[in-house]
């Protein structure tokens, strides 16, 4: 867990308004009581009211909050739906860090039943995908990010299988397909690999060295020249 969402986690545990021991504290937040020791002390200076004292326990003062997040009812609706997507077609830690977004937001919402009511009425339903493929997807953004290589069994639309390793770039979702770009090395050039279609995915622990001729950047950029047509427009970096 990331110290910000550490800390976060610990404001709303305070919030109670109940004594807490340092121990049940590391219990809750499955830390260490030092881990707990040095949050509470952060926090502190930082200017929330948190009121007590190694090996007594700690408490919050009542009324504080975290400030209010300012999201119109539209914005609600397109972060419910946003998330709703994620949980039924992306990869299963996708689904669940879209759902603590979700929480963290709610938590600090002036009206939190504007969530709800957008849960309610926007969904996107998960049909035909596998765990399988969800957790392939997880596995396939962790080796990215990581930059470790990926061994693939992949097959092409005849049903041949090929031995492929890939430097995993990004995944791309198309509407129920999700693609892995990457760089490929049997065929020493960019491809973009069909999820569905890898009827093996092992994840290597092997690091690929990154440069400028085998970026995303570059990928995109070759396969549009390639297609002779740009990639659909990214809406949320367009403004």
């Amino acid at each position: 867990m990331r110290r910000a969402d550490r800390l976060f986690r610990l404001v709303q545990v305070l919030r109670g308004g109940r004594l807490w021991t340092a121990a049940r504290l590391a219990e809750a937040m499955e830390v260490s009581e030092r881990t707990v020791y040095r949050d509470v002390a952060d926090l502190m200076a930082s200017g929330v009211p948190i009121e007590g004292a190694a090996g007594v326990g700690y408490m919050m003062r009542d009324g504080f909050d975290l400030p209010p997040l300012m999201f119109t009812q539209r914005e609600v609706a397109a972060l419910a739906l946003g998330a709703r997507m994620v949980s039924g077609w992306g990869g299963t830690d996708m689904a669940d860090a879209a759902r603590d977004a979700l929480s963290k937001i709610e938590a600090v919402l002036p009206k939190p039943d504007d969530l709800d009511l957008a849960l309610n009425r926007l969904a996107a339903p998960r049909v035909g995908m596998s765990q399988e493929e969800r957790a392939r997807l997880d596995m396939l953004d962790a080796q990215a990010q990581a930059g470790r290589v990926v061994r693939l069994g992949y097959m092409d639309a005849a049903g041949r299988v090929t031995d492929r390793r890939v430097h995993p770039l990004a995944l791309m979702f198309w509407g129920r397909t999700w693609t892995l770009l990457g760089w490929c090395e049997l065929r020493a050039d960019f491809r973009m690999f069909r999820v569905d279609r890898m009827a093996e995915a092992e994840p290597l622990e092997e690091p690929f060295v990154r440069h400028p001729e085998r970026s995303l950047k570059t990928c995109i950029a070759e396969m549009e020249r390639r297609e002779g047509r740009s990639l659909p427009p990214d809406g949320l970096r367009q403004r």
